[in-house]
Order: C-alpha cells, then sequence, then structure tokens
C-alpha cells in the first residue's frame, strides 16, 4: 500500500521538543529519535542503538560546551553526535557514523522530512503564513492511530461525519453543505453545522464551549495530503485548528494538532488552554472512530456530499500526479 512517498511530512513543531528531551517519532515504517539542543538545532537519528538495539528515546541528552549535545543510549550509556558516531569506552576513539541521520527541513518552528525518499512536492507555506499573522496557542492531542494513511486522510475529508463523530459535546445537529472548490492538490470546503446549546455539564467539562456559535460556518482549507486548516470565527476572535497527518507505517498514522488564535482582546488569553481542550476532544473522537473501522470494507453506499471523499481518492491514486479531469473543480456539490 503507498504511504505517499516523496510528500513532505510535518514530524513536529519545535515547541513539542523540550531541550535535551529525547523524542521518538516514525515514518515510512522507521523509529527515529529527535532531540533538539540549546542551541535549537534539531537531530534526527534511527532510534535503535547499532550495539544491542536500545531504543534511545529511552535514553537521555548530554550537552556539551558548545550548547550542542549528544543522545546516550540507556542500555550502556554510549553517546551518538549528531551524525550519529560515537566514542568507544576505553579507547578514546570516534567511530565513523553508525546512525544515518534522517535529513529535515527547518522551516521556522516547523520540522518536516521527506524521509529519504525524493521530494516530489514542495512543503506548503500556509503554515508559516498562519504562524507570521497569528498568536501561537500550542499543540495538542498527539494520536498513533492503527489505521492506514488512506483511512485517515478519508476520515478527515468527510463532511458527513461531523453530526456523528463529533456530536458528543458539540451537540452538532446536521451539516449543510456548500460548495467544495477543487484546485489540484489544494481544496477547500465550505458547510454549516447548527449545534445545540451546551448543557451545564458540557460546560463544566470544558468552558470553550461557550465560544462555539449556534451555527458553525465551516472552512476548511485542505492541502494533500500533509494538513487540513480549521478557519474557525467565534465571538472571541479567530482560530486556526492545523491537524496534521503522519504515515508511520503501512497499518498505523499519526495526526496532532497545532493551534493558532488571534482573540478580540488580551483578557481573552485565558481561554487559550480551553481552545486545546476543545480541540484535543475533536482529534480523540476522530482517532477513536478510527479505531472502530474496518478499512478494508468496501463502500456499498454512497451519500451526499461525498466530494471531499472523491477528492482525497483520486490524488491518493494518481500520487505525485494531480488527477485529472478534476470534476469537482468550482462546483457546487
Amino acid at each position: 500500500m503507498s504511504m505517499l512517498e516523496g510528500a513532505p511530512w510535518l514530524l513536529a513543531h519545535k515547541s513539542m521538543l523540550k531541550v535535551n528531551e529525547p523524542l521518538k517519532v516514525s515514518l515510512y515504517g522507521q523509529d527515529y529519535v529527535l532531540w533538539k539542543d540549546s542551541r535549537d538545532e534539531v537531530t534526527a537519528l534511527p532510534n535503535a542503538c547499532p550495539h544491542m538495539g536500545a531504543m534511545l528515546s529511552e535514553g537521555w541528552c548530554e550537552a556539551g560546551a558548545d550548547g550542542r549535545s549528544r543522545i546516550v543510549c540507556p542500555f550502556h550509556a554510549l553517546e551518538f553526535d549528531q551524525a550519529g558516531c560515537t566514542v568507544l569506552p576505553g579507547s578514546g576513539k570516534q567511530t565513523q557514523s553508525l546512525l544515518e541521520p534522517l535529513e529535515l527541513v527547518i522551516q521556522g518552528d516547523f520540522i518536516w522530512s521527506y524521509g529519504g525518499h525524493e521530494p516530489q512536492r514542495p512543503i506548503p507555506g500556509l503554515l508559516n503564513q498562519i504562524a507570521a499573522e497569528y498568536a501561537w496557542i500550542g499543540a495538542t492531542s498527539d494520536f498513533s492511530v492503527t489505521t492506514p494513511l488512506l483511512s485517515m486522510l478519508l476520515n478527515m475529508h468527510d463532511y458527513n461525519h461531523q453530526n456523528g463523530t463529533h456530536r458528543d459535546l458539540f451537540r452538532i445537529e446536521e451539516v449543510r453543505f456548500q460548495r467544495f472548490v477543487d484546485q489540484g492538490h489544494h481544496s477547500e470546503a465550505f458547510f454549516d453545522a447548527p449545534t445545540a446549546a451546551p448543557r451545564w455539564a458540557e460546560i463544566r467539562r470544558n468552558p470553550a464551549v461557550l465560544t462555539m456559535p449556534s451555527v458553525i460556518e465551516a472552512h476548511l482549507e485542505n492541502h494533500f495530503p500533509n494538513f487540513v486548516i480549521f478557519h474557525g470565527k467565534t465571538g472571541f476572535g479567530f482560530i486556526k485548528q492545523c491537524h496534521i497527518f503522519v504515515p508511520e507505517a503501512e497499518g498505523q498514522t499519526r495526526t496532532y494538532a497545532l493551534v493558532f488564535g488571534r482573540w478580540k482582546t488580551p483578557l481573552l488569553r485565558p481561554l487559550s488552554n480551553a481552545i486545546l481542550g476543545l480541540v484535543n476532544t475533536v482529534v480523540k473522537q476522530d482517532a477513536e472512530i478510527l479505531n472502530h473501522l474496518y478499512a478494508d470494507q468496501p463502500q456499498r453506499l454512497k451519500l451526499n456530499n461525498e466530494v471531499g471523499l472523491d477528492w482525497v481518492r483520486r490524488n491518493y491514486d494518481s500520487w505525485p500526479s494531480i488527477a485529472e479531469p478534476n470534476f469537482s473543480k468550482g462546483r457546487n456539490s
């Protein structure tokens, strides 16, 4: 099964890395240890120690006088530098590189990688634009889901699932689809979703539900296959929810969210944590439903407004080319 080799994948936002604390990430069936030193330099090495296979992400970092740090194996305390070299105990001699670093592309706070494959598409610039125009709120909802990449993408572009998957807490009553604009690997979807008034129990669970309008005017901007951005507008300000996808392995896909915002007044900034909680609920609900799907089940029933699903399937099947003709381009559905 294809994992769309040659696409750029956003492994992390720098805020997700604490200085000199290793983080395990996976891409294309390979595990890596990712860490950031005090110079703000980020390194990714294969996660298996070349001695006896211990997980380096379970170890720790040792900082040098120059601010650079080395990852330390938790088994025998072998230290590996950013090039994957180590010094053998008792010899004082440095080895050749034993761990080939994963090539990273750092753009501002965004850590991208092509996973060692020849790039087939450039890194989209929209996230950098959002970061320049909106305040950083935080990262949330980092889930590894036992589902193929295609199933994840189909779920995130299924505009009929809002009043099922996301009814709990948000109490979405229906989805009124407006239009879908197809521009190859970039598309936009617009729909309205009326919601019921939140109950007191829901407000106590997450006060951010009070920011929810009676009708959610959804604007989703899709960049195949890397991410979806929900452009949200409330009475308190503007929210940009960036939902990220990473193919960890053939049957395993990671998803997480980066959230940016612009408050109408600084007095509303304390709502940031509540907003993150709300976004966490959205992603958690998506992850849970994906864990309860038969991904290989053939679709024998088609609903209205499945233009987003068609867009995903066409781009997935034709990758890295753009599927032609674009029947959905500029049409209402």
